[in-house]
Formats: structure tokens, sequence, C-alpha cells
């Protein structure tokens, strides 16, 4: 089974692409550029926008495709225009013609929990919890999560939508997503190096590792769609963890003081990022999907995996 990747150059692109090329199956990346895609899979560099580059990535065929490409959060709410031609308009294109490529392919489309909106509710948030985004990028994935569940129904791919927590730990550097500083942390502590958190020891965040990402998303390349509910969509499983805790456990995991960490909290990352509450995912769970177990396999793997 050959199985496309697009964004498989980006941070869960590249472990996710490592792990499937050592599972056997060919694989098909897509990125804008080649040489950020792993060794070993057919490499297709462009625009996803652009119906050229999408047919280069099609054109054996579409058993799978795991769709990951996006315009990220910070990046979609200063260019809504490019978001949505790549996170609607190139990804609607993507579904019709990997639908006409092959039959009924499984599609995974990576989604967020921007879908909920924020605040997030304070009761908590589970498989019935409504859709409610407020942020563009958040709106757009959940017009998409609609269009997966739609071309199913119609039979004309067999989707899986799953939405992303906080995924850590993200290279160093500009991402284009608000939530950056969490990877950030971890990067100044394994350095020895002072950081200014921008949300207080008390904020929770939901995360998991891109190790466990990864495997998720293999999980879903093969789960039992009858588990999942009649949108198509889960959260995945992630732990729900306070910020200071998390400090703490990345310190000792690297040897140094967590007085390097000073706060200065700035209100809106605290109520979109640091303000999650119980997370609920009875649904995902069923269908096979997990999280790391404990903060600190999570740290673990984390530390691991920085560039």
């Amino acid at each position: 089974m050959t199985i496309i990747v697009t964004g498989a150059g980006g941070f869960v692109g590249r472990h996710l692409v490592a792990r499937l090329l050592a599972g056997g199956p060919p694989v098909v990346g897509l990125d804008t550029a080649a040489s950020s895609i792993p060794a070993g899979a057919r490499a297709v560099a462009g625009d996803l926008g652009d119906p050229a580059v999408r047919a280069d990535a099609l054109r054996d065929g579409c058993e799978a495709l795991i769709h990951l490409a996006t315009v990220p959060g910070g990046a979609a709410e200063v260019d809504p225009g490019a978001s949505r031609r790549i996170n609607i308009d190139a990804m609607y294109d993507l579904l019709e013609e990997a639908a006409a490529a092959g039959n009924r392919p499984r599609v995974v489309f990576a989604s967020t929990i921007a879908v909920y909106g924020d605040p997030l509710p304070t009761g908590g948030v589970d498989d019935a919890t409504p859709l409610s985004p407020r942020m563009i990028y958040g709106g757009h994935k959940a017009m998409m999560e609609t269009a997966v569940a739609m071309l199913s129904n119609r039979g004309a791919i067999d989707g899986v939508t799953v939405r992303l927590p906080g995924i850590l730990a993200r290279p160093k550097g500009p991402s284009g997503m608000k939530s950056a500083f969490m990877s950030d942390l971890f990067h100044a502590l394994k350095a020895s190096e002072p950081f200014v958190c921008p949300v207080s020891p008390d904020a929770t965040i939901w995360a998991e590792s891109v190790e466990c990402c990864a495997a998720n998303f293999v999980t879903a390349l093969a789960c039992d769609t009858a588990l999942l509910p009649p949108t198509r969509a889960v959260t995945l499983p992630a732990l729900t963890i306070r910020m200071g805790d998390l400090v703490e456990e990345i310190a000792r995991q690297c040897g140094v003081d967590p007085s390097l960490v000073s706060r200065a909290p700035d209100p809106d990352l605290e109520r979109a990022f640091g303000s999650h509450p119980r997370l609920t995912t009875a649904a995902a769970e069923r269908a096979g999907f997990a999280h790391d177990g404990s903060v600190a396999t999570l740290v673990r793997r984390a530390l691991a995996t920085l560039d």
C-alpha cells in the first residue's frame, strides 16, 4: 500500500514518514521543499495549491493519504487568504482528486483542538462537545472536518479526522504557531538557558510527544471507523499537564535548576493555550489511540527528538 503524506517535511511529517518507511510500505512525501522530506520517500516538492504538484503526488494512485500540510494558527490569523487557499480550497481539491485516483482511499486528516474555540468549556471537553472556533485556523479546520465526513458518507473516501493537542517539542525557531512557547521551553532548559514563560505555573495544557503523535497517525490508517463518531472525528488522547509541573520535569531530566524559568503571563495566550480543562477521549481510545502515559515519558520522548 502506497501512502501519500502531505506536509512530509514538517515537524510531525518527518517523524511520521520515518516511522512509515521503517514499516515497509512505499511513501510519497509532498512538501514545499524536497530537501526536508526524509530519504526513502518519493519526494514531491511544490505548492499544495498547484494542481500539477498534487497530480504528481497522486500519479500512481491513492490507497491512503495522510494530510498534514497546513497554514498554521498564527500565520492563518495574519493571512486569512493564504489559510483559505491551502487549508480549504487546496485540501478540498486534494480530497476529490484522491477519491478519483483510488478505490475509496483511507484519508487521515490532521485537525486541531482549535475547532473547540477559546476559552474552552470549563466543565471539560469530550466526544459530545460542540465545535465553536474563534480563530481563522480553527474555523477552516472545522469546515474541512465536515468535508471529510461528507465525502466519507458519500463513499468517495474512508475518512478519519484526528484533532491534535500540543505536540512536543517542535524545532527551535519561527513556526507560525502561537503555542510555540511550549516547545521553546524544552530547548531553553536543555541548553541551560533562561526562559520567560508567557503562561502561569498553574496554566494547564493538553500535550503529547511527536513520537506518540506519529504512532497515532499509523493507528488512524488501520483503525475500525465503525468505532468512531458519525463525524469521523476524534480528539487524540493527551495528558493534561500543569505548566509548573512540566517545568519541574524538564529541568529534572536536563539536570538544571527550574528557576531558569521566569514568568510574564500573557492573558490572551493563557486563555487560549493555558486554560485546558478535563479532556475525555473515549471514542479515540476505543479505536486504539493513546497518549504518552505519564509526564515523565512525554518529556523523555520530547527531549530525545529535539533538533
